[in-house]
């Protein structure tokens, strides 16, 4: 049983495969208000215990109209609630009311300068009134609404003439050529703002400062005199999901497992289980290093990692649960991110990739599922971390992903090239941390690649693998930019690394936003 979502309204984002819809949630939350992902070509309205106040409709990669294209639900019309509708979620709503499209006559990818007119703008949209005139957003777009009904006033274009507002005469509703969610437009915010509070009246119901208490009496009331297996990587999310359920239900019920697969940061092991014993959570380890290599042997495809890694901790824990019968819950530090992603919503809808904590293991193991950050981003995990008292040190841990440095090792994994990057990439960190940049950036790591360069040490040529160096700033890892970092800093990380690991005699400085590129390699 997942535990039941922390508030009953708020708002509703009908996800329709773009990359920025998880951060549409989340830019809510920040103002303020409680929102909810559902699939964009759900048929039938949500008649869950969920009151929503508006409806807001996502980007996504299709053509309206195109065979296959995701198309608008009949109910979210008839539901007569405020919609906003962006990129191609205003695309939808313009063809649903008769409008005109056009597919890649202006294409705009990045920053654009609109311009808006009011002259004609509705009354209920009269907060609008107070955006700045002429300001920068975020394009993304191949197609766009050529004219719209004329049910819809054209609020504003960009200097390509582009319609970037629409508004319904007579209906809330707002279309955004634009993306209000990113942090790459300037008045994003502002906008967001006047839809849920002056359009849709809603609420504020959402403060992350206030969770902890609500957490703790969730979990005890899913959990009862259950006891909990909780599945841990040493890593924020589970590591805070662990000590707040044994907060909540007491050391007799709640036992972590953590399992070395041999893919951890130098010296990973011997320091979870340290930190754990100071939290005071029972903590038991297991040893799968050579398991795990022997599955990995060979494999490329980052994908296919992944799901090894993902069935090799259902085996293991499988095993172990098989001699301790007492068991009724499985804990996980699954994130909201982490089921969505996963989940691939929409038809069509791209799926980057797989997370192992995310379904499999409650059918194996006949245990009941409790996840207490599953509606939850990782900065209100931080948050209730901070609240239970965990120490920056390991509440403020950069992310590492679950299937650790196999998608940091670009191609097939073995013991050594483990070893070679576990050596560089506590390098890096450490100088992170002693220059005082670590705290500056949201994540760094090291990569090794599969290529080969010719370098020269002591007079002799050497021909050894290159390593990638990576951080990035970002408030939640939905979109992220590059750690400005000194390059008389990234020098000498450089100069340390090929001097001291052997295997790598070249380092570079991976300079690739998100999106284009994904944080992580693989």
């Amino acid at each position: 049983m997942h535990l039941q979502r922390p508030v009953n309204e708020g708002f509703l984002i009908l996800d329709y495969g773009s990359q920025y819809t998880l951060l549409i949630a989340r830019r809510l939350r920040e103002i303020g208000v409680y929102a909810e992902i559902i699939d964009g070509t759900r048929q039938t309205e949500p008649k869950e215990d969920f009151h929503f106040h508006g409806i807001i409709l996502s980007g996504g990669p299709d053509t309206v109209g195109d065979e296959g294209a995701r198309s608008l639900p009949a109910w979210v019309a008839a539901s007569k609630k405020p919609i906003l509708g962006i990129c191609y979620g205003m695309q939808l709503m313009a063809e649903a009311s008769g409008g005109k499209l056009r597919s890649g006559h202006e294409r705009e990818y990045g920053k654009a300068h609109l311009s808006f007119d009011f002259k004609e703008l509705p009354k209920y949209a009269e907060s609008l009134r107070s955006l700045p005139k002429d300001q920068i957003v975020w394009m993304s777009h191949g197609d766009d609404v050529e004219a719209p009904d004329d049910s819809f006033v054209t609020l504003a274009r960009t200097d390509d003439k582009v319609v970037a507002v629409i508004a319904h005469r007579e209906k809330p509703w707002i279309g955004l050529q634009f993306h209000p969610e990113v942090q790459h437009t300037d008045h994003g915010e502002a906008l967001l703002k006047a839809f849920v509070f002056d359009i849709c009246k809603a609420p504020r119901n959402w403060d992350s400062s206030q969770m902890l208490n609500a957490s703790i009496e969730r979990i005890r009331q899913n959990v009862g005199k259950g006891k909990v297996l909780m599945a841990v990587s040493g890593g924020v999310d589970s590591t805070v999901a662990a000590l707040l359920l044994t907060r909540a239900l007491g050391q007799e019920q709640v036992h972590a497992i953590f399992v070395d697969h041999g893919l951890l940061r130098k010296d990973e092991a011997i320091w979870v289980q340290d930190q754990f014993k100071s939290l005071g959570v029972h903590l038991t380890t297991l040893d799968q290093k050579k398991e795990f290599y022997e599955e990995l042997a060979g494999i490329t495809d980052p994908e296919q990692k992944r799901k090894i890694i993902g069935r090799k901790f259902i085996e293991a824990f499988e095993a172990f649960a098989k001699g301790h019968k007492e068991f009724t819950h499985l804990g996980q530090g699954t994130l909201y991110p982490d089921v969505i992603e996963s989940a691939g919503h929409g038809a069509g809808a791209k799926v980057i990739k797989s997370h192992h904590n995310v379904g499999g293991l409650p059918e194996k193991l006949a245990l009941e599922l409790v996840e207490p950050f599953r509606y939850l981003f990782k900065d209100e995990v931080r948050i209730i971390g901070r609240a239970l008292g965990i120490p920056s040190i390991l509440v403020d841990r950069h992310p590492f992903p679950g299937p650790g440095l196999a998608v940091r090792i670009i191609g097939a994994i073995d013991a050594e090239k483990v070893r070679i990057l576990q050596e560089a990439d506590a390098i890096f960190i450490r100088q992170l941390h002693e220059h005082g940049f670590y705290s500056q950036v949201w994540q760094a790591f090291a990569v090794l690649l599969p290529v080969k360069s010719v370098g020269v040490m002591g007079d002799n040529r050497t021909y050894q693998d290159v390593c990638a160096l990576r951080a990035v700033t970002a408030s939640d890892g939905m979109t992220a930019g590059v750690g400005d970092l000194p390059i008389s800093f990234l020098v000498n990380v450089g100069t340390e690394i090929v001097r001291k690991v052997n295997g790598i005699n070249r380092v570079v400085y991976d300079v690739t936003t998100k999106p284009p590129a994904t944080i992580e390699w693989e």
